[in-house]
């Protein structure tokens, strides 16, 4: 399963980094082993280029090892002259230009990607997808081949381009229908075109034609993929379509955690407190973050810790994150020859908020042993409200020692 999502500098808003997070959460161990995803980075700026593939790199370097997650660019010469196009639909010279460069921006993926797998997905930057979506796609895909459909496109999600699947084998033609018509329409368009070119007769009506077409271009529903931005690179527009197939977002993730004494410094909008989220009940949602504003978690009796996620922002607020902000604990017993930085108060820092993701995720260290309190510290002021989606707190479990055979 090839994954092909293209990416451009954005002036307003990147989704990119929580696109990728999302994608490769919900995938499970073996569905990541049989898929790659591509990212395009389809600009030409050098430095902007390497700086993205940096940030990728870092947050994501086990998937760049394993091989899930690949980068590529493209060479400044693969783009026409841009001043060059003709202006076709009475569009602005400035949406001819973007259009026409998604177009060329898909071939590109396609081109790369029709030699990497059996199936292709095209994606965009700014999406959400269901838990085990890669499973769910290959099971329908190979539902149709059974059956001995004869299919060109398998459509998860019923906006644009978004979740259009398609055999490796068929891409070449996809890329030479959209590199022929690339100044003329919309990616969208010309995908229809193809379809319709490819099956229906010109001396049938349009109903035959649409039957001709949806006998090829097959719908899964509820969709798998949900568009989730609201800024597009074309500069100026806004886009609020939603999948209304795709069903309800999740806005929070719920666990049980270990008893606590709860307390916090923010103050929380309407019923979205501390306590509902940490019983996971739903999100916690605090009134603009100030530097040493905290949310603390009070063990009753102190535990040892294994590991920790706190996940910040939702689909539905995306940028209601904690920026610079740090996760910290207080040991029962001062760990000797500790290196973590350590606090005036006797905090050890264990993990940071990361900009991109808006989550923080670790270990406490085992020789810390019982760990009285676990903090969040807001270390900067904030513009913007503060959203926590997931509380995941683990006790260390200790396994019993087996019992010896008797003599």
């Amino acid at each position: 399963m090839v994954l092909g999502i293209p990416t451009v500098k954005r002036e307003v808003q990147s989704y990119l980094m929580s696109t990728l997070q999302n994608l490769i959460e919900n995938m499970s161990p073996a569905e990541k082993k049989d898929s790659i995803i591509i990212v395009f980075i389809a600009e030409t700026d050098k430095d902007f280029i390497t700086r993205q593939a940096v940030e990728i790199e870092t947050h994501f370097q086990e998937h760049i090892e394993t091989g899930l997650l690949e980068i590529v660019a493209p060479s400044a010469n693969f783009y026409p002259d841009w001043t060059k196009l003709q202006q076709t639909l009475g569009d602005p010279p400035e949406r001819v230009k973007w259009r026409t460069k998604q177009n060329l921006d898909f071939a590109f993926l396609m081109m790369y990607a029709q030699a990497k797998g059996t199936f292709y997905v095209q994606l965009e930057d700014d999406i959400l997808t269901k838990p085990g979506y890669v499973t769910t796609m290959k099971n329908f895909a190979y539902k149709q081949i059974t059956n001995k459909k004869d299919w060109l496109i398998l459509d998860f999600c019923q906006l644009g381009f978004i979740g259009k699947m398609f055999k490796c084998v068929d891409l070449s033609k996809l890329v030479a229908f959209f590199v022929m018509f690339y100044n003329d329409k919309p990616v969208d368009w010309l995908l229809d075109n193809m379809v319709q070119t490819k099956v229906c007769r010109f001396d049938k009506d349009v109903k035959e034609c649409k039957k001709q077409k949806d006998a090829v271009w097959l719908h899964y529903k509820p969709s798998l993929f949900q568009h989730v931005g609201t800024h597009s690179s074309l500069k100026g527009k806004v886009q609020k379509l939603k999948d209304k197939q795709f069903g309800k977002l999740a806005l929070h993730y719920a666990h049980k955690n270990p008893s606590a004494e709860l307390s916090t410094t923010l103050r929380s909008y309407k019923t979205y407190n501390l306590l509902r989220a940490y019983k996971g009940e739903t999100f916690f949602w605090g009134l603009l973050p100030q530097r040493g504003d905290n949310i603390s978690f009070k063990f009753m009796p102190p535990i040892k810790i294994e590991k920790f996620l706190f996940r910040s922002g939702n689909p539905e607020h995306p940028d209601d994150k904690f920026f610079n902000t740090t996760v910290e604990v207080l040991p029962v017993n001062d760990p000797s020859k500790q290196l973590l930085p350590k606090t005036r108060d006797g905090y050890y820092v264990v993990g940071l908020f990361k900009d991109t993701t808006g989550i923080s995720e670790g270990v406490v260290p085992a020789d810390f042993g019982p760990i009285s309190t676990l903090r969040l510290l807001v270390r900067g002021d904030s513009e913007r409200w503060a959203i926590l989606s997931e509380i995941f707190i683990k006790p260390l479990v200790m396994s019993s020692p087996k019992p010896g055979k008797e003599r």
